[in-house]
C-alpha cells in the first residue's frame, strides 16, 4: 500500500479523479487527515463508504508501527516505531509547565557522524527518512494532544540522525508539518553536528526556522575526540559558517553543551567558550550529559559558575530542563521488543 502521507493535495486529488470521485472530496480527506488527524479512514464521516473502502485497499494511514512506548512521570512520552523494512526510530513528547507541547523528532534512522557520547551515533548508519517518515513522527504526537483538546505547539529535530545530512528531506517535511500542522517556522529547531557547507546553504534558505550547533568543545583537538566530524569542519571552519548565518539571516543560534565531568566544565573552558562566541548574537543551552553504556564521561552539574563566567561575556546561558529521566528519554536507548525479549515497557 502507499502512505498517504507522501501525497501532496494535487496528487490527492488526481488519484479522487481518477477513481470518478468528484474534486470537492479531496478537501474533505485532507480536512479529516490534517485537521481532525484521524487514525482511520472509516472516522471520515461525511465521506462515501464506497471512498472509504476504496482508500482502505490503497493507502495506509502511515508506516510507523509502535513497537514500544515508554511514559515518564513527568508526562514525557517516548515511542520506538518499527518501520516496513524493520528499521527502528525514536520519537519523544515532552510536555511543560508553560503549555509547550514539543515533539524531538528523528531524521535518519542511526546516525553517521558517530558522536562518542551519543547513542545513537554509536550505532552508525542504516539509511534516511523519507519526508512522510519524519512528518509522521510529528503527527502522532499531534493526535495524542488533540485528543486531549490540547495542541502540538513545537518541533524539535534533535532525535536519531544528523538532519543536514538528510538535508532535502528534512527541509521538506518540515513544510509539511508547517503547512498541514500549522506550526511556525519559528516553533521549529534543527540541530546539527556543525556541516559548515550546509549552515550556509541553510542561511540561503531565508526561512525563520531555529538553528542549534552541537558544540560542546572549544579546542580542536578535545571537539575531533568527542564530534569526529570537528576532522573535517573545524572549529574555525565552524564559527565563519555560523558568523555567516548570523548575518544573512539576523536570527540568533543556540550552540548545545553537553556538560561533562572533567572535560569540558571548568571554568578555563568557560572562558574559552565566551572568548570564543562574543560578538556573536547566541544563546548557549547547556545540558547535564545523558550518560550512555558506550561512553564513559558522566554528567557535570557545576554548571552555575560556568554560567556566570559566560554572563561576564555578554552570552545568555540556560540549563536545559532535562525530561523523561526515569525512562531514559535521551535517543537512541529503547531497545526493541525482540532485543529485550519481552514487551520491552
Amino acid at each position: 500500500m502507499r502512505n498517504i502521507y507522501a501525497l501532496s493535495q494535487e496528487e490527492l486529488e488526481t488519484v479522487l479523479v481518477n477513481w470518478k470521485f468528484p474534486r470537492f472530496r479531496t478537501k474533505q480527506i485532507w480536512g479529516w487527515l490534517y485537521d481532525r488527524q484521524v487514525s482511520a479512514f472509516q472516522d471520515m464521516g461525511n465521506i462515501p463508504q464506497k471512498l472509504r473502502v476504496q482508500l482502505e485497499e490503497n493507502f495506509s494511514l502511515g508506516t510507523a508501527a509502535i513497537d514500544i512506548e515508554q511514559k515518564s512521570g513527568d508526562g514525557t512520552i517516548k515511542r520506538l516505531y518499527r518501520l516496513p523494512d524493520g528499521a527502528l526510530i525514536e520519537a519523544v513528547l515532552m510536555p511543560y509547565q508553560d503549555g509547550r507541547r514539543t515533539a524531538c523528532i528523528s531524521s535518519q534512522v542511526g546516525c553517521a557522524m558517530g558522536c562518542r557520547f551519543c547513542a545513537t551515533g554509536q550505532m552508525g548508519f542504516v539509511r534516511q527518512l523519507k519526508p512522510e517518515e519524519i512528518f509522521e513522527q510529528a503527527l502522532r504526537y499531534a493526535q495524542i494532544l488533540q485528543s486531549k483538546q490540547e495542541r502540538l505547539s513545537n518541533i524539535v529535530l534533535m532525535g536519531m540522525g544528523e538532519p543536514f545530512h538528510n538535508y532535502n528531506a528534512v527541509l521538506t517535511a518540515i513544510g509539511m508539518i508547517r503547512e498541514r500542522l500549522g506550526i511556525g517556522a519559528r516553533r521549529i529547531t534543527l540541530s546539527t553536528v556543525g556541516l559548515a557547507p550546509k549552515i550556509r546553504q541553510f542561511a540561503d534558505e531565508g526561512t525563520q526556522i531555529n538553528l542549534a550547533i552541537s558544540l560542546h568543545s572549544t579546542e580542536d583537538e578535545a571537539r575531533s575526540e568527542l564530534m569526529p566530524i570537528n576532522k573535517r569542519y573545524d572549529i574555525d571552519a565552524l564559527m565563519e559558517a555560523c558568523r555567516y548565518y548570523s548575518q544573512k539571516t539576523n536570527r540568533r543560534i543556540t550552540f548545545e553543551w553537553a556538560h561533562i565531568a572533567g572535560q569540558n566544565d571548568d571554568l578555563a573552558e568557560a572562558h574559552r567558550l565566551g572568548s570564543l562566541l562574543r560578538g556573536l548574537d547566541c544563546h548557549v543551552n547547556i545540558i547535564p550529559l545523558n550518560p550512555t553504556a558506550g561512553f564513559e564521561g558522566t554528567p557535570s552539574f557545576s554548571l552555575r559558575p560556568f554560567i556566570a563566567v559566560l554572563e561576564r561575556y555578554g552570552i545568555v546561558a540556560t540549563i536545559r530542563v532535562r525530561r523523561g529521566i526515569d525512562i531514559d528519554a535521551g535517543c537512541g536507548q529503547l531497545k526493541s521488543k525482540k532485543e529485550k525479549g519481552g514487551d520491552g515497557v
